[in-house]
């Protein structure tokens, strides 16, 4: 009896000391590097060519508001319309072959991309504008989480825009989308002025508050800026109302058709 116990006792121990061994591998540090880096070899030229642009499923979990570093993020309902001029960035070695937030396996040779509040997946035309190069990307990630950087792109994507030497670039980004020929498309025009830069503060304050997309539309040096597009009418007259409640007496409804 007692030699049964002795050999169980055993079998046990290597048991446990296996388990406590996965348990390590599983729970140590996510990626293997330490420090992001460029991959071994260029691009290819089918690597460089842009994302097909196609009708997908948003991910319900990618949808949820979040939380990184003590700051929420709360991610848009609709990207129809979105535009917006910032920093990218890119991410390369490090995220190599690891799942993306919204359960793809990333691929810094794909056309991919990281965005903080863009739906997932989504798909956005990224102009680089030193040089006036440009990709279309799919949104299937989220980040970058720094806050002076709008978007982080596969490095092929970071290739083909001529800034993969640079770290970053200034860009502008445009959402792409199905065409929706049926769909009577309601905007709000909220302001216009001469200055961008204050235009588009008031457009990202509008985009957190109402979870809208907004535009910003120039002509004769006056920047306009809209909120929308809203497919719902209904919505569009209460997001009106409340907007003529606030300090935006003169918001006015507009339609694409």
């Amino acid at each position: 009896m007692r030699y049964c116990l002795k050999i169980f006792s055993c079998l046990w121990l290597v048991v446990f000391l296996s388990a406590c061994s996965s348990s390590g591998i599983n729970h140590s540090d996510r990626y293997s590097m330490r420090h992001d880096s460029a991959p071994l070899r260029v691009p290819t030229e089918l690597e460089m060519q842009d994302a097909i642009v196609t009708e997908v499923s948003k991910s319900a979990s990618a949808g949820r508001a979040y939380t990184v570093n003590g700051k929420n993020y709360t991610p848009m309902l609709d990207e129809t319309g979105y535009s917006e001029e910032g920093i990218a960035s890119w991410y390369g070695r490090k995220f190599h072959g690891y799942h993306t937030s919204n359960g793809e396996v990333y691929d810094m040779f794909a056309m991919t991309a990281a965005h903080k509040t863009l739906p997932l997946p989504s798909f956005v035309k990224v102009t680089n504008t030193s040089n006036g190069k440009s990709v279309i990307v799919r949104v299937n990630d989220r980040g970058p989480f720094h806050d002076d950087r709008l978007i982080d792109l596969s490095y092929a994507a970071a290739y083909k825009l001529g800034y993969y030497h640079h770290g970053t670039a200034k860009v502008k980004l445009e959402a792409i989308t199905m065409p929706d020929s049926t769909a009577r498309l309601s905007y709000i025009q909220v302001a216009a002025g001469s200055t961008l830069k204050n235009i588009e503060a008031l457009a990202y304050t509008l985009r957190q508050q109402y979870q809208l997309p907004t535009n910003i539309v120039e002509k004769d040096a006056i920047y306009r800026l809209r909120l929308g597009p809203i497919k719902n009418a209904e919505q569009a007259q209460q997001v009106l109302e409340k907007l003529k409640q606030d300090q935006f007496k003169n918001a006015f409804l507009l339609y694409s058709q």
